[in-house]
């Protein structure tokens, strides 16, 4: 197998042979003297039914188990310790199983192929593919051929660590040894290139496959449609659908699913609904995930009359509406601020069974603090804690934005301490909705106070957060503080954005400094960001009114030349200097050209 055979074996026997879980220990230490007159082919009966059944209650039983056949004498067959230890790893107990495999070798008992292929899985789902090839070196050396079912978890361990290319080239070695990839080893290839977002590299690999005369199964065709439609190349995975079905693959529930979320995700409930009438017809019964999924869109698209006979059908049908089906309901009626049906569904939804949780209590309270109605929420917020449904970041931080929009900046900032004193997470957008609360209340000195204290704790999009106080800082003409923020987001490592160049602007052009304005807006290309239409509308409104106008001039021509049109303020303005200038036909001109069309 090449270079993918190197690796350290010292360290990997070290690793093996040290790998013994308390509970192996455990199970080492049993009494000794258990009843050897144990009838051993019923335990031996009963450990190929639970395994077969995949029917232990735990893992406890199955060591017990495990344990038993350990003091039998003469001890079992290889195959059915294989068996007891196949359980436990589907059980996730890897390194348990390590350990198990090292007891039954201290007992005398040698690995086969199928033991050593269970070891690499084990070492595969705790990332240690190094010495899962290992292994595979051992294999070799015992003189034993691994089967496609040990290369193909080798294939997997690869793409669980994103070594995509690696995976390709044991494929290839594989192919080069003798050994034909099966429809496991490309549907676990197909999966991990979709799942990395290599949709386009996963449909050249399917194209591969049937070039070869590789027989396709539908679980390959479901994973390429679903990830298309992920990529919104949702006519791309219809057309996959129909060439799959005239190779006589039938689509599943699966399938259509993946189909019906993706010309969903499009806004093409139309074509989604004739989805799920072609899957009735052809026998396959929609789940509850796929009423979810219509369900959500309807509301999203302000379809609430047709949400509701989707969900009357659910029920129709005997499929039980769920949380999420609740939930997208609320946030139906929320987002047409119908708030007393919200509450009705919310109400509903408790009644028949179906516990709120936490996005449900967010979603209601969301729609109570826009509608203003910040008491209603705030109950709702202590509810929450008498269900037993703990509040998320998300909860506090629109509660805090609640109470903001109906100018009660003082419960905000004591919701907010509440929030740090209960160690719940803060995040970027908890900052935010704090300072520019404080700021938009007129507490821009409090709000500096804050932004002092929690400087060195924000996360991740911190220009957001300096927007905010240089936009409360120009507002209160605190211009000084403003540009000392501004000047020193460089040395912080910030680039300033379109929106924080405008406010800036905004600042400096309300104050006269002209010269300074224009300076920062011939520096933004340079830097990076581009001005955008509103940048344009404040440069030229600030000249305008500081009798700038041949540089407003010029401005003007730059922004019709970048396609951008004057807003009303700016509009208004040009039209007063018109009326001063009736004779400027120059003026008259640009004006034709600048002004939007509606005016």
């Amino acid at each position: 197998m090449g270079t993918l055979l190197r690796t350290s074996h010292s360290s990997f026997r070290s690793y093996y042979y040290s790998t013994l879980t308390a509970a192996s220990i455990a199970s080492a230490r049993k009494n000794p003297n258990h009843n050897h007159n144990l009838n051993q082919n019923q335990l031996l009966k009963s450990v190929r039914d639970e395994c077969q059944s995949r029917s232990f209650r735990n893992v406890d039983d199955a060591l017990d188990m495990f344990d038993k056949m350990l003091q039998m004498r003469p001890l079992p067959y290889l195959v059915d310790f294989n068996r007891i230890l196949g359980a436990i790893t589907r059980m996730k107990h890897y390194p348990l199983v390590i350990s198990l495999i090292k007891r039954i070798e201290s007992f005398g008992i040698s690995p086969d192929v199928y033991t050593l292929t269970i070891l690499i899985n084990c070492f595969c789902h705790l990332y240690r593919l190094d010495f899962g090839f290992s292994v595979l070196a051992t294999i070799l050396k015992l003189g034993y051929h691994p089967n496609s079912v040990t290369l193909n978890t080798l294939v997997k361990g690869l793409c669980l660590q994103g070594h995509i290319a690696g995976a390709l080239r044991l494929v290839e070695d594989m192919e080069k040894n003798g050994y034909e990839p099966n429809a496991i080893t490309c549907g676990t290839m197909l999966n991990a290139l979709c799942k990395i977002g290599q949709t386009s590299m996963a449909i050249r690999l399917l194209r591969k496959m049937e070039e070869g005369n590789f027989e396709l199964d539908l679980p390959a065709y479901n994973t390429i449609i679903d990830s298309l439609c992920k990529d919104r190349l949702v006519i791309e995975a219809l057309n996959l659908l129909s060439e799959m079905m005239s190779k006589g693959i039938q689509p599943n529930l699966v399938t259509y699913n993946s189909l019906i979320q993706g010309l969903c995700n499009f806004g093409r409930w139309r074509e989604a609904a004739t989805l799920l009438n072609e899957m009735t017809r052809r026998k396959i019964m929609p789940n509850v995930y796929t009423f979810n999924i219509l369900v959500d869109t309807y509301c999203k698209e302000g379809m609430l009359i047709e949400a509701k006979k989707v969900f009357g059908m659910m029920i129709q049908r005997g499929i039980m509406p769920n949380t999420i089906t609740y939930n997208s309901l609320i946030d139906g009626y929320c987002l047409q601020s119908k708030m007393d049906d919200a509450i009705k569904t919310f109400n509903t939804m408790d009644e028949r069974g179906c516990s709120p949780d936490v996005f449900s209590y967010n979603i209601l309270i969301n729609g109570f603090c826009k509608n203003k109605r910040i008491d209603e929420a705030r109950s709702l917020f202590d509810e929450m804690s008498n269900k037993r449904v703990a509040p998320d970041v998300v909860t506090y931080n629109t509660l805090i934005g609640g109470f903001y929009r109906v100018e009660r900046p003082q419960v905000a900032l004591d919701l907010f301490h509440k929030m740090q004193a209960c160690g719940q997470l803060l995040d970027p957008q908890t900052y935010a909705i704090l300072l520019n609360g404080l700021c938009k209340n007129g507490q821009v000195v409090e709000a500096m106070k804050e932004f002092d204290g929690m400087e060195d704790k924000m996360l991740g999009n911190n220009i957001v957060i300096y927007s905010i106080l240089i936009d409360g800082l120009c507002n209160v003409r605190n211009l000084t503080v403003a540009r000392e923020l501004f000047y020193s987001l460089p040395a912080k490592g910030l680039q300033p954005n379109v929106r924080t160049y405008n406010i800036m602007l905004k600042g400096l052009c309300k104050e006269g400094l002209l010269e300074e304005a224009s300076e920062i807006f011939e520096k933004m290309d340079g830097s990076g960001c581009s001005p955008d239409d509103r940048t344009y509308n404040t440069i030229i409104q600030g000249l305008l009114q500081h009798n700038g106008t041949s540089k407003a001039m010029k401005y003007l021509e730059i922004m019709d030349d970048k396609g951008f049109s004057a807003n009303a303020t700016t509009a208004s303005m040009l039209v007063d200097l018109l009326s001063a200038n009736p004779a400027d036909k120059a003026l008259q001109e640009l004006l034709i050209k600048t002004l939007p069309v509606n005016l």
